[in-house]
């Protein structure tokens, strides 16, 4: 179990927090962070330790060290000072692309666009060689044609535009919640009902500043995830879930599927996975599907991003018109 003190806060230029090891088996410093905050590379937290960044019991340290039950982490993540985006020979899966927009099937374990600790290796990165630089320029100019995103360790479809306008056009689509998007996920457990709808404010946990929650109205911004169960296996303890998604808040399926009892298989932030009797070795969230309409033409544009192999136990007993690729 891994406690996240109060004294942790937020400020503009870093986050700051103190991490609390129980009941844990000795581990190196540097795995046991990487586990903990997945949003950052083990060599961004290796060079965090090696500054200074990341305290042991209150004291500098190495990343071999070693933390154990009663230890305290102390970590600082400094805002990093923007570089030049390069672009890099990255293999992309793109499902459809024109002079106005690139859709794509990400991979999991991929960040979207570069921030602190990620500054190589993101789909801004490969979209730029695979683009030849002809991304639509946004503010800040470390997320070229980036509309919206999918959490590193998220797969499937996500939309990049091309020019400002087919990037102000898809924006407003979000906006006016007139995209259609919808989630396989693996949950743990089985929900509550057969098909529901959840519907909470989610805002940032008031503890874990990394972590999203449900919050009370009045807080945080409205949140709505409609869900189908799908296939239930019951040796493994789990549930492949449909989820529709009506708004597009941080963490949105994970906060709701958490919410209700069920965390997502594989999800390091919400789960506790030696729980879990499933193992795929991912987060079992698929974007299985996007619908927008074409900035230029206006037709009606309907992606699928293909299953991936993790989800085949699963989908293998289900015929939900979900699954079908047409």
């Amino acid at each position: 179990m891994i406690r996240h003190l109060a004294s942790e806060s937020f400020c503009v230029t870093s986050l700051y927090m103190n991490i609390q090891v129980e009941g844990k088996e000795p581990e190196r410093l540097d795995l046991f962070l990487t586990k903990q905050l997945p949003e950052l590379s083990r060599s961004r937290i290796q060079a965090l330790v090696k500054t200074g960044a990341i305290l042991l019991n209150q004291k500098t340290t190495k990343p071999k060290a070693t933390v154990s039950a009663g230890d305290i982490v102390s970590v600082t993540i400094p805002e990093e000072v923007p570089d030049q985006v390069l672009p890099e020979d990255i293999p992309l899966d793109v499902l459809y692309e024109d002079d106005d927009l690139i859709v794509l099937n990400k991979a999991p374990g991929m960040v979207v666009h570069p921030a602190a600790g990620n500054r190589e290796g993101t789909l801004v990165n490969a979209l730029l060689h695979h683009c030849d630089g002809q991304l639509a320029e946004v503010e800040g100019n470390e997320r070229p044609g980036i509309i919206h995103r999918l959490d590193k360790d998220t797969s499937g479809c996500i939309v990049v535009a091309k020019t400002t306008h087919a990037l102000q056009h898809i924006v407003q689509q979000f906006k006016d919640r007139s995209t259609e998007k919808e989630y396989l996920t693996v949950v743990q457990g089985c929900p509550p009902r057969e098909t529901d709808s959840v519907f909470t404010n989610i805002g940032r946990h008031p503890v874990n500043r990394l972590k999203m929650a449900v919050v009370n109205p009045g807080s945080g911004k409205e949140a709505l995830t409609d869900y189908i169960v799908l296939q239930h296996l019951a040796e493994q303890d789990s549930t492949l879930v449909h989820c529709i998604l009506h708004t597009g808040r941080t963490h949105q399926i994970r906060v709701h599927m958490h919410h209700i009892g069920c965390p997502i298989i594989g999800d390091v932030i919400y789960a506790k996975l030696n729980r879990q009797q499933a193992q795929p070795g991912r987060l079992m969230l698929h974007a299985r599907r996007l619908c927008i309409t074409h900035p230029v033409s206006g037709k009606r544009l309907n992606f699928i991003a293909p299953l991936p192999q993790a989800f085949s136990p699963w989908t293998a007993h289900s015929d939900a018109p979900i699954l079908n690729d047409a």
